[in-house]
């Protein structure tokens, strides 16, 4: 359980950079939002302060964390946008402001009911898709180019199998382990937020309720409907909890899936990519390199077409001109390292 002390110093740490995003921000609703926040916050410090104090505990001298102080410079630079992730992890609220655009969600008209707060398309098997389809790709352009490459310099078909094979391995297993971080990550920053509004819905009610109807406001609805809403969202307290996730954290609760999933997927989408290039070089097939390179040329440009049209689902351009542009990319990599392969090659001959 989180101790008084630990409470009090996340509301003034809170408030402290609520302050200063006062100051970076351009926008006034924006501004006005996060001056309101840290009004709240100041709030919230008091609740928690009075209870060290009937603890019979001493307030130690506020000081923001390095993290904080590093997080404000950046975010000063680079815009508070670019910063979601990091402020989110440091109890900053309001954050799903910036996944909006003139009061509009991307993708999803602001909620008017109770009954659109927190519905989205799952996007679990979604997710899942992607992660494989671009898993794909990675294996194709990666290994295509790790054999291009060492074709060029005049390797044996033997040890161009040998180079390709590890290259799939190594990439499959880099593939894997970086999207277990990156998912795990989320869920751990999800898991422990949600821990904390949690505690924070039970202890004061009334000033969550009340910092979700200045996010609704920001958002483009009218004071009352912002009231309105936020009272009717946290009479359920699941409701509650999953509203303040998307609407003060701007995180998406059915975006998170397992990461023993996420690192299963990348590993099999990135192998499977990566052995396409390889099977002209099975010994089974007893080619010559050159017809064996060719060969895993071909078929490497032609899956790279089919990835770029099945890339095309997720960004609703055109499935010729995307999947052209994946064969672009794909022989700009191969004959550069092609050409690098071969120099090396030459040279040492």
């Amino acid at each position: 359980m989180v101790s008084a002390l630990t409470e009090w110093f996340q509301e003034r740490q809170s408030q402290w950079l609520y302050a200063r995003l006062e100051r970076i921000e351009t926008d006034q609703h924006h501004k006005q939002l996060f001056h309101e926040l840290g009004q709240a916050a100041e709030r919230q410090a008091a609740i928690w302060e009075q209870r060290v104090t009937e603890q019979k505990q001493e307030l130690p001298p506020f000081h923001p964390t390095l993290r904080a102080r590093l997080a404000m410079i950046l975010a000063g630079k680079l815009g508070p946008a670019r910063m979601k992730p990091v402020l989110a992890a440091l109890k900053v609220r309001g954050l799903s402001v910036y996944s909006t655009r003139s009061g509009l969600a991307a993708g999803h008209s602001m909620p008017t009911q109770v009954g659109e707060v927190g519905a989205r398309h799952r996007s679990i098997a979604g997710g899942t898709l992607r992660a494989a389809v671009f898993g794909v790709n990675d294996g194709l352009i990666s290994n295509a180019s790790l054999i291009l490459g060492v074709a060029g310099a005049g390797a044996l078909p033997e040890t161009v199998m040998l180079s390709g094979v590890a290259g799939l391995l190594a990439g499959a297993m880099s593939m894997a382990a970086g999207e277990y971080v990156s998912v795990r990550s989320q869920r751990e920053l999800y898991e422990g937020q949600l821990a904390l509004e949690r505690a924070e819905l039970a202890e004061y009610p009334q000033e969550e309720q009340a910092e979700m109807a200045l996010i609704y406001q920001a958002r483009g609805l009218s004071k009352e409907q912002a009231l309105a809403m936020a009272q009717t969202v946290m009479a359920d307290p699941d409701r509650a909890l999953d509203a303040l996730a998307r609407e003060e954290l701007g995180l998406d609760p059915d975006g998170l899936y397992s990461p023993w999933r996420a690192a299963g997927v990348s590993f099999v989408a990135f192998a499977a990519g990566a052995s396409l290039p390889l099977v002209p070089y099975l010994p089974i097939l007893e080619w010559s390199a050159g017809r064996a390179l060719l060969v895993a040329i071909l078929a490497t440009l032609i899956a790279l077409f089919a990835v770029g049209a099945a890339i095309s689902m997720f960004t609703g351009r055109s499935a010729a001109i995307t999947g052209l542009r994946m064969v672009a990319i794909g022989c700009l990599a191969g004959g550069a390292t092609w050409l690098v392969g071969r120099a090396l090659g030459v040279a040492a001959a």
